[in-house]
């Protein structure tokens, strides 16, 4: 059975630069592989930053030229799969001899589209596979497009069964079950909400499925904004996220955090035989299941 220490990393992009954003990624690998973390997870999005309070020109029925010349500026910064950032990633995971998880805005490579993206690496350093954001949310769709489903999947690793969903994608209780299934034992859940609701919805999903929870958000204040876009956020709220960083047991303790208005690292030992302990009484797709009376099923190429 596996033992280890996970690291939950809360921090800020160097918000539209994504070299800058990867180097200071390796830095904060390297700090939390010095306190002997094998899994580590940063934030949704955090190449090349979540864009909040960004309109992108954008009102209903109108589009602006600034706004087009800003999406420019974010497609151009963020990273194709396979590519260089993905090889310098998955060097950093090799270097750390950790498991990295870490949220970046995809650039499809055939279609130019932007996807909201979860990309995974072993500890050998090796890429293991992505997750696209399946329903970004409100006017994030106005920036990344829909991912077709089809790698809601769990690495089954040497560290536990791992896997994940990206922000309100936690809220859709199918998309939950579909990683549930596959039998999933370390939760991931990076996201962009700072909200005390997404603390209850962390706690919730721990309990729900058993599993360990990693949340994982930014912390970003308004002067880390590029200075010609310090005027579109001028009416914003201070910090613009607060974090929120959590790590939850299998029985929904709280291990670590959360943590709000800082940057910072958080680290919880992570033991399997805990999430054994917890299914003595409740297993959402084994003894507390009733397959007699529900169905579930995520849809093939064949429908």
């Amino acid at each position: 059975m596996f033992q280890y220490k996970a690291a939950v990393v809360q921090a800020a992009p160097i918000l539209l630069d994504k070299q800058k954003t990867i180097d200071k990624i390796g830095q904060l690998v390297r700090e939390a592989a010095s306190k002997k973390a094998e899994l580590i997870l940063f934030p949704e999005v955090i190449i090349p930053g979540y864009p909040r309070g960004l309109s992108f020109g954008t009102v209903v029925g109108s589009r602006s030229e600034e706004g087009r010349d800003l999406f420019l500026t974010y497609w151009e910064n963020a990273i194709e799969i396979p590519g260089p950032e993905i090889e310098l990633l998955g060097k950093l995971a090799k270097a750390a001899k950790a498991f990295l998880v870490v949220g970046v805005t995809e650039k499809d490579t055939v279609s130019d589209t932007l996807y909201c993206t979860l990309i995974y690496f072993s500890n050998k350093g090796e890429y293991l596979g992505k997750h696209r954001k399946i329903k970004p949310t409100a006017a994030e769709r106005i920036i990344w497009g829909e991912g077709d489903g089809k790698d809601l999947t769990v690495y089954d690793t040497t560290h536990g069964k791992i896997g994940g969903l990206i922000c309100w994608e936690n809220y859709m209780p199918l998309a939950r079950m579909a990683l549930y299934q596959q039998g999933l034992e370390i939760y991931l859940a990076p996201t962009a909400d700072c909200r005390q609701s997404w603390q209850a919805t962390m706690e919730h999903i721990a309990v729900e499925s058993r599993c360990y929870v990693l949340g994982c958000n930014q912390f970003v204040t308004k002067n880390q904004y590029p200075q010609e876009l310090q005027k579109e956020i001028e009416n914003q709220s201070s910090p613009l996220c607060s974090g929120g960083s959590v790590i939850i047991s299998p029985l929904g303790k709280v291990l670590a955090g959360p943590l709000f208005n800082e940057e910072g690292i958080l680290y919880a030992d992570i033991d399997h035989r805990e999430i054994i302990k917890s299914k003595m009484d409740f297993d959402v797709i084994g003894h507390y299941n009733r397959p007699d009376i529900f169905e579930f099923r995520v849809k093939d190429d064949n429908g």
